[in-house]
């Protein structure tokens, strides 16, 4: 019984939190850093913006193609553990946009950070499959997603060096510290 709710609540939490944990280590990462070290920063930056072009292109999959959510397919019987609207599952923008991050971090970024977004993602994969809002390919083609927009997010890797220049600048690191 015990171990049915501690795995309830960790689903719980990483279906339904994930992109506020994603944020959270985010934020963590980039003030654990080395105060000098810019090109780690950079990393994450450019993560982000892996993590943010998969949710773009599901926003264009999903206006182009719907698939109504487990939970809300008539007579399939999948209890919605979490609060979610009906609207279309696939892909799943929670997992897109973490592998998205993490796929940008590979050989790039910090070796714990990798390691760390890469198994965030693949638990709120299975955990969103678990809580009832997505069908096993929405997660399986959202991590495809996530991991081509986090490579191809690289190829701009020095247009964004600007944003990375701010921030180091308003939080004075880097060069700027």
């Amino acid at each position: 019984m015990l171990d049915t709710f501690r795995c309830w609540t960790q689903s719980y939490l990483f279906a339904q939190y994930a992109l506020e944990i994603y944020a959270v280590l985010f934020v963590v990462a980039w003030f654990a850093l080395p105060r000098r070290d810019e090109n780690k920063r950079h990393a994450l930056i450019v993560a982000v913006a892996g993590g943010v072009l998969a949710l773009l292109v599901n926003v264009v999959i999903g206006a182009m193609w719907y698939r109504p959510r487990p939970f809300a397919v008539p007579g399939f019987g999948a209890n919605k553990l979490i609060p979610h609207s009906a609207d279309t599952s696939f892909p799943s923008d929670h997992t897109a946009g973490g592998f998205g991050i993490s796929s940008a971090l590979w050989g790039k970024g910090p070796t714990w950070l990798s390691w760390t977004f890469t198994i965030c993602s693949a638990i709120v994969m299975v955990a969103r499959v678990y809580v009832g809002v997505h069908w096993p390919t929405d997660v399986i083609a959202g991590m495809v997603i996530g991991i081509i927009c986090g490579r191809v997010s690289l190829l701009f890797s020095r247009p964004l060096r600007v944003v990375t220049n701010i921030g180091l600048r308003i939080f004075r690191m880097g060069h700027y510290a």
